[in-house]
């Protein structure tokens, strides 16, 4: 079994030990900061593609330019 494995597994019997309202409690805990992460994500995202095309890097078309595109 690999650490990372196992140190999952090691997470599982750790909740599985607590009482039903902290598992609850860390639920909502680990939605939120999964849903902070994936906003920031998400936001950098977001500001890179708007540098790549503020530097002509990507261009605005229809799908039929994108197919013509690449029927060339």
């Amino acid at each position: 079994m690999s650490e990372r494995t196992s140190s999952f597994q090691m997470a599982l019997e750790t909740v599985d030990r607590l009482a039903l309202e902290e598992q609850e409690m860390l639920l909502e805990i680990v939605y939120h900061r999964f849903i902070e992460q994936r906003r920031a994500d998400l936001s950098g995202e977001i500001a890179a593609a708007h540098k790549a095309y503020r530097c002509g890097e990507v261009r605005r078309g229809t799908v039929e330019d994108l197919m013509a595109e690449l029927a060339e």
